[in-house]
């Protein structure tokens, strides 16, 4: 089956690629690596992928995008079926559908509601929990997710389906409609991101739903709950639709055009991303000189690289080198973690000029006291460092040397200072004031973090490309460590003896370690991704966690594998 998935978006993407139908004895080469397809052969290997794909439909001998029905109907005459998911995690192979809310929209009046609970099967994590509001206590004895997307389907009916961020919410439903029907969803769908990007232009900061809603001024207020939410996004919708018509719209195709991403010029460079797996990495774009233009890392390189070409526009800088790359490189890695340590890496290697500046260990700054004020400098003292100069000096500014020890404590004075000197109408002595209290405030929250962080005294075990063989990060005073490949069979020993005995030396030292790479494994201690085991500083917690995160059905969930776990989730 997910073969056949996979196959069936390869073809769209033929088809898109070429702007319109495709010759079934291309795509059968395309799709099946053949140098020779004649047209019945091609039509029997290609019937499986077409006939069960919504999408994709045969036209005479040729492939082509299947036109949905109903999205030539009048917008006013359509009924519009608002759908919202809450997920265990992000991905929806490896993650589970745990609500479905639903709002049915009839003659531009909501006119129905649909709310299940769903039992996912495994346990939500407390990302998810905290997120959500829900427990494994009142998912346990909910519908499963079979039962619940039948109800839903029979719900939604022949209506179009509308949701915030489409393709996530799809993919899930997309996967349960297969196994229950052996086809996708049909009905055209409509997503009110893009829409209201496209509608909205330069009038909200950004497209979220809370903003949309704040921005309308929804009756309901999104919750990170599925019914709440989709009748937020249903009111947002009619919303869009009165703007889509003073634009000129007049049916659902119309509707969905305008909700469509945009082509861009580097479209005709996603042939660049063709062959990247769908695993962990690292990629760099280079330009015609073979020059690094920007390095970046995914969790799944073939889902991001696509994304480049397939999404609206990028930042300036990426939008830049993707308008100059001619190749695109990437690397891979046995875990999320190690990607995100060996883009760190790169980026300070390489210096491409696309990527955000990334500040340098060597030019960390501490705060001290000189005489009653206090400054940044670059001798390590107990209050830093801080990677920006810029952003201590001004935080320096704002205390006295009796506050250093507690620098948050100078918030309340510098605020009540700040009121007093705008009553005073005094507003360019208030606006460096403000600049000061903003970046004392930030500093302090660097500081805050970065106690948290010195704190830990853990490992963490990824698996590593290398099938069988694990990846420990040893996590203590401040810094990581060591970092050990654990071999399967005793080897595994002799490497967490040593990587250890590097953390007791850390321990021991009082030397500042590297803040950047501090941070970014705090990331993943605060949303541990389902690959990754922490554990304590202890051998035999280590050596078991490699043999788990090496296990064979550990090593199918991180690489997309039929055979799941139970797993940690990230919130959505």
């Amino acid at each position: 089956m997910q073969l056949r998935l996979d196959a069936a978006d390869r073809l769209v993407e033929l088809v898109e690629e070429r702007r319109g139908p495709v010759v079934a004895e291309e795509a059968a080469r395309r799709l099946f690596a053949l140098r020779q397809a004649p047209v019945a052969l091609a039509r029997s290997l290609l019937a499986d992928v077409v006939e069960a794909d919504a999408r994709l439909a045969w036209s005479g001998d040729n492939v082509a995008l299947a036109r949905p029905p109903g999205v030539d109907l009048l917008l006013e005459e359509a009924t519009y079926v608002v759908v919202d998911l809450e997920t265990t995690g992000l991905r929806p192979g490896s993650s589970r559908i745990c609500e479905i809310g639903a709002v049915r929209v009839r003659g531009f009046e909501l006119e129905a509601t649909f709310e299940t609970l769903v039992d996912p099967g495994m346990p939500l994590g407390p990302g998810v929990s905290a997120l959500t509001g829900l427990s494994d206590r009142q998912l346990r004895g909910a519908p499963v997710a079979a039962a619940a997307v039948h109800r839903f389907l029979a719900f939604a009916g022949d209506a179009v389906l509308v949701a915030h961020n489409a393709r996530f919410d799809l993919a899930f439903l997309d996967r349960e409609t297969e196994r229950l029907t052996g086809s996708r969803i049909a009905s055209p769908v409509v997503d009110t991101v893009p829409l209201a990007r496209r509608l909205l232009a330069g009038r909200v900061p950004g497209a979220s739903l809370a903003q949309l809603s704040h921005f309308l001024g929804t009756s309901v207020q999104p919750c990170h709950r599925a019914l709440p939410d989709a009748q937020a996004t249903a009111e947002v919708l009619l919303a869009l639709i009165g703007l889509a018509q003073e634009r000129g719209a007049r049916t659902v195709a119309d509707l969905v055009t305008l909700a469509a991403t945009r082509t861009r010029r580097v479209w005709d460079k996603r042939h660049l991303a063709a062959g990247a797996p769908p695993r962990p990495g690292v990629y760099l774009f280079r330009d015609r000189n073979e020059q690094v233009l920007y390095v970046g890392r995914a969790r799944d390189l073939r889902a991001r690289l696509r994304s480049y070409f397939r999404s609206e526009r990028q930042r300036p800088a990426v939008e830049a080198a993707l308008g100059a790359v001619e190749r695109i490189e990437w690397r891979l890695a046995g875990s999320e973690l190690e990607a995100a340590l060996e883009e760190l890496r790169l980026i300070r290697e390489l210096r491409p000029p696309a990527n955000a500046r990334v500040t340098r260990p060597d030019r960390y700054v501490w705060l001290r006291s000189r005489g009653d004020a206090v400054v940044a400098s670059a001798q390590p003292t107990a209050f830093g460092p801080i990677r920006s100069r810029r952003r201590a000096q001004l935080a320096a500014r704002a205390l006295r040397a009796d506050e250093l020890e507690r620098p948050s404590a100078a918030l309340p004075r510098l605020r009540r200072r700040l009121a007093e000197l705008a009553d005073a109408r005094r507003f360019e002595d208030a606006a460096r004031l403000r600049d000061r209290l903003a970046a004392l405030e930030q500093v302090c929250r660097e500081l805050q973090r970065l106690r948290s962080v010195h704190a830990v005294r853990r490992c963490l075990v990824v698996p590593a490309v290398e099938p069988g063989h694990a990846r420990a990060l040893f996590v203590a005073g401040g810094r990581v460590a060591a970092v050990r490949t654990l071999p399967p069979g005793g080897g595994a020993h002799l490497e967490a003896e040593a990587g250890l005995a590097a953390a007791r030396r850390a321990l021991a030292a009082d030397e500042p370690g590297d803040l950047d790479e501090l941070f970014l494994v705090g990331t993943f201690l605060r949303r541990p991704p389902p690959e990754l085991a922490v554990v304590p500083l202890e051998k035999q917690a280590i050596l078991a966690a490699a043999r788990r995160v090496t296990a064979p059905v550990a090593r199918g969930q991180l690489r997309g594998g039929s055979q799941r776990l139970p797993q940690r989730p990230r919130g959505r």
